[in-house]
């Protein structure tokens, strides 16, 4: 895209990041990884203070008519639906992307995504409109899905492309820092809640504060994107076609068994994603009866081990390969899978161990888990290709995780989880050794 159609079609925010950005005329591979990051935190921190609710706050409010373990359940399938709407989602935004430009994209997105978080904010319960918060809620959550689809930006492959050869693992997990951060500040904000005020005001109002810190953690997260993209390396990868969304059909026509083996080689750590951030939550409010503040301390603890686990992770890919990586932390994954869940029945410490040794295993595994299988698409639809890719693998892998491992543990015990976390780590294996075999035949 030329800098006159560049500009013609530039949104007022995007022209002032454009503006900041021409001081020097480029921005470098540090300032592009610290845009990043700032992206996908604002991402994650939606999400998980979306989650953090599911446990908290909906069973309560929401589904006050049902007990404790069924309300949960009907507030883990709300939770899935934002994975069944961010295809569509990605669908609709690519359009958009088409026809108006990155800039204006991203623009409606973050909005959508920072209004339908807040709006959850301002939620009635069920005490004042019955069941029609559910169905505010579930329209809400999908408002969540189809934002996240529109969010997909590209930065992750600028980031990569812009990253020295033998740093590729180091700038791969940057874009993976924004889980656990986004964690951290979201289990910090409902942890201070619970602590300060008493159980009644914090199910009535202290909830929701959280909710309305989201709208302007993304208004900053949407700038620091349009800073980006308007830069000229930006523009230069979207004429050369690196950055532009191919037909979605045609992607899926010519390369669709590259989308399937990427959308299930990540599985290992987007199964464990939620079985350690979310399911433990709810099996240590249903079950164990702990205080749940102090097993947000317990998680914030846990995100500050992922995060070193994340940044470990890059510093091993650049030695070993990200395909080692990821195959030798699926390994472990599956190990741990054999005898971790059951730890959740022992006491305090038995979750402890669960949780620190649970993050480590994830930051592992999740830091070289973006695009793992990416450079197989080609030029022209890697974009594409990488969108729909991460929309399934986070559909199959994490969507209904939370639903499913409490099903699974309440009718057949936590050894259930453990092979429901372990499939997760075969598919991984199985995805990973089938691409390279393909690589190797072409």
């Amino acid at each position: 895209m030329s800098e006159a159609n560049a500009a013609a079609s530039s949104t007022p925010l995007e022209r002032d990041a454009r503006l900041v950005t021409a001081r020097e005329h480029r921005i470098a591979p540090g300032e592009i990884a610290v845009g990043v990051v700032i992206g996908r935190m604002s991402e994650f921190f939606d999400f998980f203070v979306y989650a953090l609710a599911s446990v908290l706050v909906f069973p309560s409010l929401i589904f006050p008519y049902a007990d404790p373990l069924t309300g949960t359940l009907y507030s883990f399938a709300i939770f899935a639906l934002a994975f069944l709407a961010r295809p569509i989602g990605s669908l609709v935004f690519m359009a958009i992307d088409r026809r108006h430009g990155r800039g204006v994209k991203l623009t409606i997105a973050l909005f959508l995504l920072g209004g339908s978080t807040m709006a959850i904010a301002f939620l009635p319960g069920y005490q004042q409109i019955g069941i029609t918060s559910a169905f505010l809620l579930a329209l809400f959550r999908a408002g969540q899905g189809v934002a996240w689809g529109g969010v997909w930006d590209g930065l992750p492959s600028l980031l990569a492309l812009n990253a020295p050869p033998e740093r590729r693992g180091w700038y791969a997990m940057v874009p993976q820092l924004g889980a656990p951060l986004g964690l951290l500040v979201a289990a910090g904000l409902f942890a201070f809640f619970l602590f300060t005020l008493s159980a009644a005001d914090f199910l009535d109002w202290g909830w929701r504060y959280p909710f309305y810190v989201a709208f302007a953690i993304n208004a900053v997260a949407l700038f620091a994107r349009l800073r980006l993209i308007a830069t000229p390396e930006f523009a230069h990868l979207y004429e050369s076609r690196e950055l532009q969304p191919a037909p979605v059909g045609e992607t899926l026509r010519l390369e669709g068994h590259t989308v399937v083996l990427g959308a299930f080689a990540p599985l290992a750590s987007f199964a464990l994603f939620h079985l350690v951030t979310v399911f433990p939550l709810s099996w240590v409010v249903l079950f164990n009866r702990e205080a749940p503040a102090r097993f947000l301390v317990l998680e914030m603890v846990g995100a500050v081990v992922g995060l070193l686990a994340i940044l470990a992770s890059g510093l091993i890919a650049d030695r070993l390969g990200r395909r080692m990586v990821l195959g030798v932390s699926a390994a472990l994954i599956a190990a741990y899978s054999g005898f971790a869940p059951q730890l959740l029945d022992q006491g305090q410490g038995g979750v402890t161990v669960y949780m620190i040794l649970g993050f480590l295993l994830l930051g592992l595994a999740f830091g070289q888990s973006s695009g793992a299988i990416n450079s197989s698409f080609s030029a022209r639809r890697r974009y594409t290709g990488a969108a729909i890719t991460s929309d399934l693998a986070w559909l199959i892998g994490a969507g209904f995780a939370p639903l499913a491992a409490l099903l699974l543990s309440t009718h057949f015990g936590l050894l259930s989880v453990g092979a429901y976390l372990l499939s997760g780590a075969i598919c991984t294996v199985a995805a990973l050794a089938i691409n390279k075999e393909l690589a190797g035949k072409a």
